[in-house]
């Protein structure tokens, strides 16, 4: 049965790449609702990403930390707040590697203190999650919702502690949550650290595209309009302290990936620059994405759609990310790969 929607949402990360694509969606689908989004606007939190939304009356925007309890609560309490998403994460995984301590703070102590307010406030919270929660899946299965964590680097560590505290909240003390594990997304605003943005805006420049290993990692690419609708699905019609997958359930390899945005884009694969893998790096992901189909979901995009779709974006939207790609992005580029591309040339 499809319950009431919320009226009032506090969505944390709201100006990150999948919290702006969900604010964007729900104020659409749902324009009686209001928003406030949560945001500590770091590097990839952007208030562009909702640059022409920011007149409406039905969304504003509170700066702060999620790890600020004070903030939070006096946020929670003066909107009336019945449903926090929280989107608030750090996110990459190379970032993980570099700095690990700052995924601890916001992705665990973070999501905790979220925990805490919606306990005392007696609000609804919805946890997003990531299919690296279950680490390298062997070939053959799919990752269930039940299966073990099996976490591998910095990143999807805090992500599955934050998960289980998730869960302990549930269990211990009644407090109504969902989680939603999602996986690889792409799609329009997503910072340029990550592959398809990188690898998209890269082209674009006539740039190299530094492709990790063999390129073979398999990942299952779904478009972030595909995990908002899968979000709203589970907020409207999902069971209460339950986790569910959201993906397309089909994968492609990264090379197969690369060789796509190179397509789309009319670039040619001499850019293509395989480089040193990074740590840990895992082989394949793919998530069994039928629990959330029983409740009458179903993806709009395939992997290779929403690749090509994301790569367009980038093409047609240069004055979001030209700007980005200088100053701290360039520092963080050039601390990541310039080393790599190096090795690379010299082979």
């Amino acid at each position: 049965m499809t319950r009431t929607g919320p009226q009032n949402l506090l969505v944390t990360g709201g100006c990150g790449f999948i919290g702006s694509n969900f604010v964007r969606y729900w104020l659409e689908q749902h324009p009686e609702s209001r928003v406030v989004v949560y945001d500590k606007l770091t590097y990839a939190g952007r208030k562009e990403n909702l640059h022409n939304l920011w007149g409406s009356s039905y969304l504003s925007l509170v700066v702060g930390d999620i790890g600020d309890m004070d903030l939070v609560r006096r946020t929670c309490q003066e909107n009336g707040i019945d449903l926090i998403v929280n989107f608030a994460a750090e996110t990459h995984v190379d970032q993980s590697i570099l700095g690990p301590l700052v995924f601890t703070d916001t992705n665990v102590r973070g999501t905790h203190v979220l925990l805490e307010v919606a306990r005392e406030l007696g609000i609804r919270l919805h946890h997003i999650s990531t299919d690296e929660v279950y680490g390298h899946i062997r070939d053959g299965h799919q990752s269930v919702e039940t299966d073990e964590l099996a976490p591998r680097s910095p990143y999807a560590a805090s992500k599955a502690a934050a998960d289980q505290l998730v869960q302990a909240y549930a269990i211990t003390y009644g407090l109504p949550v969902t989680i939603t594990r999602g996986a690889n997304n792409v799609g329009p605003y997503q910072y340029p650290e990550k592959a398809v943005p990188l690898f998209s805006t890269n082209a674009i420049l006539g740039e190299p595209l530094p492709v990790y290993g063999d390129g073979k990692q398999m990942r299952d690419y779904a478009h972030v309009y595909d995990h908002c609708t899968g979000i709203e699905t589970v907020l409207l019609r999902g069971e209460i302290g339950q986790v569910y997958n959201v993906g397309t359930g089909r994968e492609m390899t990264n090379l197969e990936m690369v060789d796509l945005v190179l397509e789309t884009l009319g670039k040619d694969h001499s850019l293509v620059k395989h480089v040193a893998d990074r740590p840990g790096h895992d082989r394949r992901y793919s998530m069994n994405v039928e629990k959330l189909r029983a409740l009458g979901w179903e993806p709009k995009y395939d992997p290779r759609q929403a690749v090509a779709e994301a790569a367009k974006w980038y093409e047609g939207n240069r004055w979001w990310w030209e700007p980005i790609r200088s100053g701290e992005f360039r520092e963080y580029y050039n601390r990541q790969y310039a080393e790599r591309l190096a090795g690379a040339a010299q082979q």
